[in-house]
């Protein structure tokens, strides 16, 4: 077994601080990482609270992990010690029901998540990335291109490809009119990622003061969504619309916006349910909104790879680990842009 020293919640109404632990030994078909960086995602806060009622204490949250290798199982032939490797928000899966067979290895119900999940190798619950180390199924480690900033990358492994995916599944791409709504950690890749694949791309957001960010990362147009006039000059005219907002609001606005047949996708999950939307914007255009996950392991290294060819990373701020309560704070009020990557260096034995 392996000593790990990370920070952990110990209850939802306590400050995240330092906690030891033992990872299990590495197996024949596992790889040890040593934890470089690991991004912060707002699923941290939510599970680090309970906000979303199932958490079990201690909770060491962390689902976006770059890292170095430092040893692997007998089998192993993909990767060595010293290489880099990442992490994301999957550490394992049935690997044989139908939505494995197709490299969709997050809609397995049988899916362990990097932390706050049953591990099947210990009958205990996994433990993330916000620690030194950690111990893999060599199926879900991912091969991190050498040309990118390692610290900007962590944040890909779950904002990147939240994004990533629902814009691959609706073949998005050169001569697509793409919507982002929300310019936060999704929101951003959102529109970096809709731009690189060449298609025309127009942020949605409340905030005027967000409109020359959202230029400079490859908006073609923003839209004051607050603004109807400006939202009527856009009606019937989305191929797509990726809504990233995280917090409960009129779908209605964003719908009405579509063609016939076109499709906005939400990728948020709020505390609370949106309200209903108007079914006859949906029915009278064959429009449809859909939900997406993360995906799977084949597509978050394709993702990977994309953004290495067309060097994509995500706009950081880095933090020392003792700061991950006030990180927590700032990243409520929005007082991020557009990513806390945690420097696990200042992680202290």
């Amino acid at each position: 077994m392996s000593k790990v020293v990370s920070y952990a919640a110990p209850s939802a109404k306590e400050p995240l601080g330092p906690y030891k632990f033992e990872r299990r030994e590495v197996g024949p078909k596992d790889i040890q990482i040593e934890i470089l960086f690991c991004g912060v995602c707002h699923s941290d806060l939510h599970t680090a609270r309970n906000e979303w009622q199932n958490s079990v204490y201690p909770v060491v949250p962390g689902h976006e992990i770059v890292g170095r290798v430092i040893s692997v199982g007998s089998e192993i032939t993909t990767f060595k010690a010293g290489d880099l490797a990442g992490v994301g928000c999957l550490v394992d899966s049935c690997l044989t029901c139908p939505d494995c067979g197709e490299g969709l290895e997050q809609y397995c119900d049988h899916g362990v998540y990097t932390y706050n999940s049953p591990d099947k190798h210990t009958g205990k619950m996994t433990y993330g990335g916000y620690s030194n180390q950690i111990v893999v199924d060599e199926h879900f480690v991912l091969h991190i291109p050498e040309n990118l900033d390692l610290a900007a990358v962590a944040p890909l492994l779950c904002a990147g490809i939240t994004t990533y995916s629902p814009l691959r599944h609706w073949k998005i791409g050169k001569g697509s009119k793409v919507g982002i709504v929300g310019l936060g950690g999704l929101g951003h890749m959102g529109v970096k990622l809709a731009h690189a694949m060449g298609a025309y791309v127009v942020l949605f957001t409340t905030s005027p003061d967000k409109v020359a960010d959202a230029t400079r990362l490859g908006a073609d147009e923003v839209v004051i969504s607050k603004n109807p006039d400006e939202m009527h000059k856009h009606l019937k005219s989305f191929d797509f619309i990726l809504n990233t907002v995280a917090a409960a609001h009129n779908l209605d606005v964003f719908t009405e916006l579509l063609k016939r047949d076109g499709t906005m996708c939400l990728n948020g999950v709020p505390e609370h349910a949106h309200p209903s939307p108007n079914i006859g914007n949906l029915i009278f255009k064959r429009r449809q909104i859909a939900g997406s996950l993360i995906g799977g392991i084949k597509e978050t290294q394709e993702m990977l790879d994309f953004c290495a060819e067309h060097n994509i990373t995500s706009d950081i701020e880095i933090i020392a680990i003792k700061d991950i309560n006030e990180a927590y704070e700032r990243m409520l009020n929005g007082d991020v842009k557009y990513r806390f990557v945690i420097d696990m260096a200042t992680l202290q034995e």
